[in-house]
């Protein structure tokens, strides 16, 4: 045989067996014991220690001592079984109470049964059977156990370690954690019971007070009552869902915050808010988005869409304000609007799209930037504009345009001309099909129209100027208007009709600036790229209590003990 393969079997024996003798000085000791009986038909090779009237048989291992009323002691294999209220205690930390123990002075490992209660300075925990392993400083259990740490509350679970140098737990299996602020479920469950924190794995919930969440990997501090989540998570507050790849939360400041493909729910006013930031404030009923920001707000049988760089909804349900900032832009199938700002309020269905605050009306960047508003074949632009909705029926009512309103629609037949009024104020009153039935244009009116006959035959360009002008409209086209104080005016043929009077002071056909879709929305955006969100480390399973270390340790502590054969023969549950 090789002399080297030789040298390490020797040296393995030699090694195991300065274990087994470091291991076998350190022999139980009997303290005290009432009685002591010899069955060797029934217990060969063990003395049977039972109790006094004056105290329990009392066993001791270096740090360890057990109390017990009743024991059997196997010297040779350096064991023990305790029955009937035994203690374990280990120092001035560990503290366990069960009806039967087995313990092995040579593995050092526990085994406890019946009403089997552990304590140490950090947690309780309660189990029907617990195995404690002295060398690895660990708890396990297998069938079921309950965790109590103070004020971060009562952890219950099918399967259940304690990783006492670390204060760790990790729980498996039918999770639950109750305390006076949450309620937590998952599948897999670590707790540091030092700080309070928890790691929830699987489908997993936090119910409290204020909020529930749901989240497939998350975070949760059950001190602070703050977390995050960051796989298939959402939020619920009342009447709000909040969904996001990253989602924060804080339940003592009732705030929650969510980044990547964020979808927050309205189930009361019928609303949805997406974007790549968002904030919700539960407490003042707020939300705030950014990032591509879009709401959505069902009305009637259709749906309004929002978007800007920045969109705020406060106030409670029924007196809900919408603010859209910068860039915002309004879309319906039969409306759509831009403006620098959005503001609607739902309680009386005004919503206002306003010009920048800072810029004159006369400045050039203004005129371009001016509020416009779209509908069928009409272009309205001006300082203000006002769309007014019924609240109880959702259905468009009116328009208001205050201050050079201008409204403008191409000629349906020659598709080079363009029908325009120009005025102070303009009022819009729609028809049932949300379409514009009637406009008014008050004060200094000016107006170039192409004159059609029944047969939509040319007749000649119609420029005026009045007090003020009436037009009815069917189907985008002008249907009938009136002239009141009409200062001047002329019908020209079109041949005659001078090329530079054809579009009026302020003329800006703005076709191409117009949403034809919710994507349209975006399209003047600049390209947009989602950050990279870390999170949270995945699921490392635990390992087995009984690994290839204590295996070994039981190897070679001998056979015929019984903490020995659990310990081989132990069916351990693990997660995939």
């Amino acid at each position: 045989m090789n002399k080297q393969i030789i040298y390490i079997i020797l040296l393995f024996f030699s090694f195991s067996t300065d274990i087994i003798y470091s291991q076998e000085k350190k022999k139980i000791q009997i303290e005290y014991a009432g009685r002591l009986d010899i069955d060797e038909a029934n217990y060969p090779g063990a003395k049977i220690l039972t109790r006094d009237e004056m105290q329990q048989v009392h066993i001791m291992q270096g740090s360890i001592n057990m109390w017990s009323d009743k024991a059997i002691y196997y010297s040779e294999e350096n064991f023990i079984e305790a029955y009937g209220n035994v203690k374990l205690v280990e120092g001035d930390t560990i503290h366990m109470s069960s009806k039967y123990i087995e313990y092995s002075g040579i593995t050092q490992l526990a085994f406890a049964s019946g009403e089997v209660v552990l304590k140490d300075p950090n947690s309780t925990i309660s189990s029907d059977t617990l195995y404690y392993d002295r060398v690895k400083q660990q708890a396990f259990y297998k069938s079921g156990g309950t965790v109590v740490k103070d004020t971060s509350g009562t952890i219950t679970s099918k399967l259940g370690r304690y990783f006492m140098q670390e204060k760790k737990y990790q729980f498996v299996d039918d999770v639950v954690l109750v305390n006076k602020d949450a309620t937590i479920n998952s599948n897999y469950f670590d707790f540091y019971s030092d700080t309070g924190y928890a790691y929830l794995f699987g489908p997993s919930t936090i119910k409290t007070t204020e909020s529930k969440t749901y989240t497939e990997k998350g975070f949760y501090d059950t001190k602070n009552k703050n977390g995050y989540a960051v796989n298939k998570s959402e939020i619920h507050y009342n009447n709000r869902i909040i969904v996001g790849d990253s989602i924060y939360f804080d339940d003592s400041k009732k705030f929650a915050s969510a980044t990547n493909n964020v979808k927050v729910t309205d189930t009361i006013n019928h609303s949805i808010a997406k974007g790549h930031y968002a904030e919700v404030f539960k407490a003042q009923d707020s939300l705030f988005i950014i990032k591509r920001a879009l709401v959505a707000t069902k009305q009637e049988n259709d749906s309004i869409y929002m978007h800007a760089d920045k969109i705020m909804m406060t106030g409670k349900p029924e007196n809900r304000i919408v603010r859209a900032y910068y860039k915002a832009k309004i879309y319906k199938s039969d409306l759509s609007g831009k403006a620098d700002s959005i503001h609607s309020d739902q309680k009386t269905g005004i919503t206002k799209l306003i010009n920048l605050a800072r810029l004159s009306s006369t400045d050039v960047f203004s005129t371009k930037r001016r509020p416009i508003m779209w509908n069928v074949e009409n272009q309205m632009t001006g300082d203000t504009i006002h769309l007014i909705s019924n609240p109880k029926t959702e259905k468009l009512d009116s328009l208001l345009v205050f201050n050079n309103a201008f409204i403008i629609s191409k000629d349906t037949i020659s598709k080079t001309g363009f029908n325009q009024i120009f005025g102070i104020k303009l009022t819009g009153l729609f028809n049932d099909d949300n379409k514009l039935r009637q406009v008014n244009i008050d004060k200094n009116a000016e107006s170039i129209f192409y004159a059609r006959n029944e047969d939509q035959e040319l007749i000649g360009i119609d420029k005026a100027r009045s007090g003020s002008i009436s037009i009815l409209f069917a189907d985008g086209d002008i249907e009938e208007y009136t002239r009141i104080n009409q200062v001047d005016g002329n019908l020209y043929p079109e041949s005659k009709y001078p090329e530079k009077e054809k579009l009026l002071k302020g003329f800006d056909w703005r076709e191409d600036e117009r949403p034809l879709s919710v994507e349209d929305l975006f399209k003047e955006d600049e390209p947009f790229e989602l950050p990279v969100i870390k999170g949270l480390e995945d699921y490392v399973p635990q390992e087995n209590f009984f690994d290839a270390e204590l295996l070994e340790r039981v190897k070679l502590a001998g056979q015929g003990v019984l903490v020995n054969k659990a310990a081989q023969n132990i069916p351990e549950a693990q997660p995939e």
